[in-house]
């Protein structure tokens, strides 16, 4: 009996997968995980076992942003999904909007073969679940090292399109600011709060909210809340 979840390779070429990046030697990591006691266990796995130097942590997709906007870039991300400012697929969205240059790593106990594809299809370069042994890790950072996607064979087969498919494709359309007006608006914010919060002005929310409708293919921002959240959420329910 084969264990899906522990069956991970390259792909073939015909996979619908993300694009492959260059061979880079992994020096530096930056780590997006809200759990201290994770978050030193996986960076001492990284120094240790993968030979990463230098480690950096922070606890929310905000202060990654603002670390990657501000530095030169680490030469992977590894990013868990359950963040205190971020739901479902939106941190990953915004993350490789960010960095598209940049591997992206998942590591998360959420590993439905519906979730690996989707996170995919959003961007990720590799996925390890959270359970997963010291070797998977080494054979998952060995695979980015050399420019290569790192996933369940079963989630790297091409599956049937879904809503939530076309959601993600159309989200990572938005820019950065983009992203995050529509966060705001998700959290039910109007248009003034939301200037207030990003110390922009009003008239350039409303054009902005004008841009990502049409870019997501909506007419009113409940319909565009819903295409989010479709995204976000349904991506994320597990298989029956």
């Amino acid at each position: 009996m084969i264990i899906i979840r522990n069956s991970f390779h390259t792909p073939r070429p015909n996979l619908a997968v993300p694009p492959l990046l260059k061979p880079v030697e992994l020096r530096s990591a930056l780590i997006v995980d809200d759990h201290p006691l994770f978050c030193d266990a996986l960076a001492m796995t990284l120094t240790g076992l993968v030979g990463i130097g230098s480690i950096d942590s922070v606890g929310t997709l905000d202060a990654a942003l603002a670390r990657l906007d501000g530095d030169t870039p680490p030469d992977v991300v590894v990013l868990d999904l359950n963040l205190p400012d971020v739901n479902g697929l939106d941190g990953v969205v915004r993350l490789r909007q960010a960095v598209p240059g940049v591997p992206i790593v998942v590591v998360s106990s959420l590993d439905e073969l519906k979730i690996i594809r989707a996170l995919l299809k959003a961007g990720i370069n590799g996925f390890v679940p959270k359970h997963a042994v010291r070797d998977e890790f080494r054979a998952a950072f060995a695979a980015i090292s050399r420019g290569e996607i790192y996933a369940p064979q079963m989630a790297l087969e091409p599956g049937s399109p879904s809503l939530s498919d076309e959601a993600i494709a159309r989200l990572g359309l938005l820019t950065r600011q983009q992203a995050k007006i529509l966060q705001l608006v998700c959290a039910g914010l109007m248009n003034k709060q939301i200037a207030y919060e990003l110390s922009i002005a009003e008239t350039t929310v409303k054009a902005h909210v004008t841009a990502i409708m049409r870019k997501l293919g909506v007419q009113t921002r409940m319909q565009a809340v819903l295409f989010a959240q479709e995204a976000s959420f349904t991506a994320l329910t597990p298989e029956e």
